[in-house]
């Protein structure tokens, strides 16, 4: 289970910088790329998220997280490069 939540960390982290990079970068110059791109990465990063969290809460006892551990895993994933830092920090 570890592994599977690695790959959701990386994965909800990336689909998040996108997610920014299409709204702080692509949105503004109206392109129509921002539309197209929009609600398929949108809900991939939705699935991910929801998926990242209840991760984080299966393996709390798995990991032997405490609270404030688990509670800076998931404020993690509301931040930019917040997963890469947990996946670095916890996941080893």
């Amino acid at each position: 289970m570890l592994k599977s939540f690695k790959y959701t960390a990386l994965s909800e982290g990336v689909s998040f910088l996108v997610l920014l990079v299409n709204m702080l970068v692509i949105q503004p110059l109206n392109v129509d790329l921002y539309k197209l791109l929009l609600k398929p990465i949108g809900m991939a990063h939705g699935i991910l998220f929801i998926l990242y969290i209840v991760l984080a809460f299966l393996l709390k006892e798995d990991k032997k997280w405490n609270f404030k551990d688990l509670s800076v895993i998931i404020l993690a994933s509301f931040l930019p490069f917040g997963t890469f830092y947990i996946d670095a920090k916890y996941l080893k």
